[in-house]
Order: C-alpha cells, then sequence, then structure tokens
C-alpha cells in the first residue's frame, strides 16, 4: 500500500480528498496534516510515499515543506493540490520535484488518473531494476493525450447544447449555478448537470466550489471566453 499524507488547511477539502482517495485502490491514508508544521512532525515519526498537498496556507506554505523535504533528502513523492493556477506557480512546484499537479476544483476522474499514474510508476520502477526508452516514454514520459469527444455523450442533443450555450454567453463571464442555468433554459437540473458536465470536460467552462458556512458546497459554474470555435463543432 501506498501510504498517503494529505496536507490541507481547509477540513472540508481535506475531507474531499480523503474521501476521494479511499476510492482508489493501493492507497492508504496515514494522516491529514492542516499545516506545514504538522506535516513536518508527521514525516518525522511516519513513513509516508506520497503526500497531497496545498500550497497556500498559513504560516510556511506547500513551497516551503517541498523545500524542506527536498533538504533533507526525504523519499517522498509530492502531488500538488491547489486553488493556484499561475504559471508561475505550477513551474516552481514542478521544478522542486512535484509528480503532478491537480487545480482546484477539479473532477474525481482527474484525481483518479493522477493516482492511477503515479501507482503504476512506482510499481513498475519497484518491479525492475532497468526499464527500456519504450518502457519509460509509455508509462511516464508520453502517455496516451486525452482526444476530444467526436460526438455527444448519450442523452445530449445538438439543439439543446446551442440554446445552452446561447444563455452561457448572455452570462458574459458571470458564474453561475447548475440550477440558474436549467431556469434560463427551461430543463430538468438533472438534464443540465450532464450539459454543464460535457462542457466542462472539453474545458469550454470552468467550475468552482463555493463553501458556505452550513451545508453541502455549491458548485458555480463560469465560461471565461464567451466566444469559443471550439463548442460550434458539436452543434
Amino acid at each position: 500500500m501506498i501510504k498517503v499524507l494529505i496536507v490541507e488547511d481547509d477540513p472540508m477539502v481535506a475531507e474531499f480528498n480523503k474521501r476521494y482517495l479511499e476510492q482508489v485502490e493501493g492507497f492508504e491514508l496515514i494522516a491529514v496534516a492542516p499545516s506545514v508544521t504538522d506535516a513536518l512532525l508527521i514525516l518525522d515519526c511516519q513513513e509516508i510515499n506520497l503526500i497531497l498537498l496545498d500550497i497556500f496556507m498559513p504560516g510556511m506554505n506547500g513551497f516551503d515543506l517541498l523545500t524542506q523535504v527536498r533538504k533533507q533528502g526525504q523519499g517522498v513523492d509530492v502531488i500538488v493540490v491547489s486553488a493556484a493556477c499561475d504559471s508561475q506557480s505550477i513551474k516552481k512546484a514542478l521544478r522542486y520535484g512535484a509528480v503532478d499537479y491537480l487545480i482546484k476544483p477539479f473532477e474525481f476522474e482527474r484525481f483518479k488518473t493522477a493516482l492511477s499514474a503515479y501507482r503504476e510508476w512506482v510499481s513498475m520502477t519497484k518491479d525492475q531494476e532497468k526499464l527500456s526508452q519504450a518502457e519509460l516514454d509509455l508509462r511516464l514520459l508520453h502517455p496516451t493525450p486525452v482526444t476530444m469527444p467526436s460526438e455527444l455523450p448519450k442523452g445530449l442533443t445538438r439543439n439543446t447544447l446551442k440554446t445552452v450555450w446561447e444563455n452561457i454567453q448572455e452570462m458574459k463571464e458571470r458564474s453561475f449555478s447548475t440550477e440558474e442555468m436549467a431556469n434560463c433554459v427551461g430543463i430538468s437540473r438533472v438534464s443540465m448537470r450532464k450539459y454543464l458536465s460535457f462542457l466542462t470536460d472539453i474545458g469550454v467552462i470552468e467550475m468552482e466550489i463555493i463553501y458556505g458556512s452550513i451545508g453541502r458546497p455549491v458548485y458555480q459554474h463560469r465560461c471565461p471566453k464567451p466566444e469559443n470555435d471550439l463548442i460550434k463543432t458539436y452543434f
């Protein structure tokens, strides 16, 4: 089992990561640390193979932890899980040895892909002392690229998708909920959720999670570029 430490100061986000982790085989959660200081104490007394690391935290941040881990030469890998999406943060994390970078909010499938790829890499390097160029390319350096779907998923229609997109454009980059868009288009929330999920998957709109003080988180959507030629290929 791959032993995991979650370093996240937001209890709700930490719980989401914990639940996601429980759904991926081969991983065991050892602890959740709300700060870098707590994480360093855990690393001193526990065997950890992988850290799921947030960047922005009070006091020392995720980069400080990465620096400490590398200075100490600890054999622990890091997957960054952060809302930081600027190129400088991403480059810095990769330079410090992060094996993957997940931008919040993300879907479970992206989380699963990251952990599955890491698990496969651990298994391959553990079982084989030497790797061929072909194995290295296939498993790590040049994995199969993600392809865009050529057709709409089952249950979605071109006419409704076009209507949804027209209403999204009218939002002019303003955030909106699934219910709000469902009311605008005149379809059920369940159906609207499928259309918004598709648009999120192909990168046309973005999804963010709004955490309230009470109750479940609210999912909001936003279209950063209302003029997008990609979506027109599905009409």
